[in-house]
């Protein structure tokens, strides 16, 4: 895999047009217009961002893993990367990350996964993808189980081992880490910030993400 150099932002905070904060569990969902640039940090380290891209004329053309994989030729994420439909469409473009690596492989937590890779008594916990689908019930458009897909965990790790298994490991973030990206058409943004509970991709304890957008 090839080296991630890190990059920092010129923006100014207090130039944002949109200042959120989205508390650990929490979901959040928003439309960027072409040439602006969203936001996420990491407001105290560890966290776990899972995040959904749809092009908003074409809200059934959601983010692809595999697209975006094979287009840059490497799994994980960080400046440079452009985040591509499953038509091959350029959804966004990272134009800034401090912290280096993000997960394009692991997913997002059900209640499924949470009883076959924990326990069964799991099956009640919150999980990412229920918060995903609040939020799209909340858009206007007819969305449904369909539309969910592979999604990006940003700041979180997720190794890949020499027999090709996967392994949830501590986080490579750290307080105030941040990842940006400028949107290159009408794109609907969807997070969940995780409330895994069972796994360190949060050090066990889920914390807030900040979302800023600038018009460029």
């Amino acid at each position: 895999m090839a080296a991630f150099i890190k990059v920092e932002s010129n923006r100014n905070v207090e130039e944002a047009i949109y200042d959120q904060t989205i508390l650990a569990g929490d979901g959040w969902i928003h439309e960027l217009l072409p040439g602006q640039v969203l936001r996420i940090v990491d407001v105290a380290g560890n966290q776990a961002a899972d995040t959904l891209f749809y092009d908003a004329d074409r809200p059934e053309d959601h983010y692809s893993a595999v697209a975006t994989i094979a287009a840059q030729g490497n799994i994980y994420l960080s400046t440079g990367s452009v985040l591509r439909s499953e038509s091959g469409a350029e959804l966004l473009e990272i134009v800034a990350d401090t912290c280096g690596r993000h997960d394009t492989v692991g997913g997002s937590c059900s209640a499924e996964s949470n009883t076959v890779r924990y326990s069964h008594d799991k099956l009640h916990m919150h999980n990412c993808r229920d918060t995903f689908m609040l939020q799209l019930s909340k858009w206007q458009g007819d969305f449904s189980k369909r539309d969910l897909a592979p999604n990006i965990n940003f700041f979180m790790n997720v190794p890949v081992t020499p027999e090709g298994g996967l392994q949830f490991a501590d986080g490579v973030s750290f307080p105030g880490a941040y990842v940006e990206m400028k949107s290159l058409r009408r794109t609907l943004a969807l997070i969940s910030n995780c409330p895994q509970l069972n796994n360190p991709c949060n050090a066990y304890n889920p914390t807030p993400v900040r979302v800023l957008i600038w018009e460029q």
